[in-house]
């Protein structure tokens, strides 16, 4: 909160580890940052969820953008059989190292494109996407009638410290395809994807999702593994973007070294009807 914040705290080297998306040179790196440091942010969002509904052995649970697995791991270890798909490769051999089933989407694994599940989870996948709309309709697509499907983004950004942060990717991406984190925060921005792909609002919820991190390498290392910031170091370079997120946490930034910043999450729960 703002009165544990520390500010003019001189900021030291990052070392975060440069990327370029043409090349993809530090790929494996950052997908290995995203399961160490930034993946965990996210728990009181996937646990919310299958607490509200109640996922356990008789649930069939596919995560969309599933990343490296940790929201399957914990719906396993309720006892749902879980699948994923992933694109990249370098976050599904992570999945696959956790001996989860993941693939890298209908095209390349007809067994899992042919499955419908009880539940499907988009809970990261939303917030970078250029078209909300068809990711929507796949989950729909792969839900059973009477189904479920989660969505989840970002709370409104007056309830996010990390607002100003998520801003640099806009601010240093210049003309290209960088997408506003917030922008399915507006109030029915995430119900309106719903109708066109069969779905029907079935509840909703908020949850509280800090983003603690040890020091400001590990904060740096973290946000830079979301993938949101890729638009801004193809155009700015990934030190300059580097060196402004050192700037921009500085308030965040605590006496013993320590980052936080609180967040809100919104998650959606629609039911397929037909």
């Amino acid at each position: 909160m703002a009165s544990a914040r520390t500010t003019g705290t001189t900021a030291r080297p990052t070392g975060a580890r440069p990327y370029h998306p043409r090349t993809g040179a530090a790929r494996p790196a950052r997908a290995r940052d995203w399961a160490e440091i930034q993946e965990r942010m996210l728990v009181p969002l996937y646990e919310a969820v299958y607490d509200r509904l109640e996922v356990g052995p008789a649930s069939s649970v596919l995560g969309l953008g599933c990343r490296s697995g940790l929201a399957l791991l914990l719906a396993a270890g309720r006892g749902a059989q879980v699948a994923g798909q992933e694109p990249r490769d370098e976050l599904r051999e992570l999945a696959h190292d956790r001996r989860l089933r993941v693939c890298a989407g209908p095209r390349t694994s007809a067994a899992v494109a042919r499955s419908a599940h009880s539940l499907v989870t988009v809970f990261e996948q939303l917030p970078g996407a250029a078209d909300a709309g068809p990711v929507v309709a796949e989950a729909a697509r792969l839900t059973l009638p009477g189904g479920h499907v989660v969505l989840a983004a970002w709370g409104p950004p007056e309830r996010c410290e990390s607002a100003p942060v998520l801003d640099v990717a806009r601010r240093m991406a210049g003309r290209t395809t960088a997408r506003d984190p917030f922008e399915l925060s507006a109030p029915g921005a995430l119900e309106d994807l719903l109708a066109p792909a069969g779905l029907r609002p079935a509840g909703s919820g908020r949850v509280s999702c800090p983003f603690a991190y040890a020091d400001l390498d590990s904060a740096v290392r973290g946000l830079l593994s979301t993938g949101l910031f890729e638009p801004a170091e193809e155009f700015s370079g990934a030190s300059l973007v580097a060196k402004e997120l050192e700037e921009v946490l500085q308030p965040y930034l605590r006496a013993d070294g320590s980052v936080r910043m609180e967040n809100l999450f919104r998650y959606l729960v629609a039911e397929r009807s037909r």
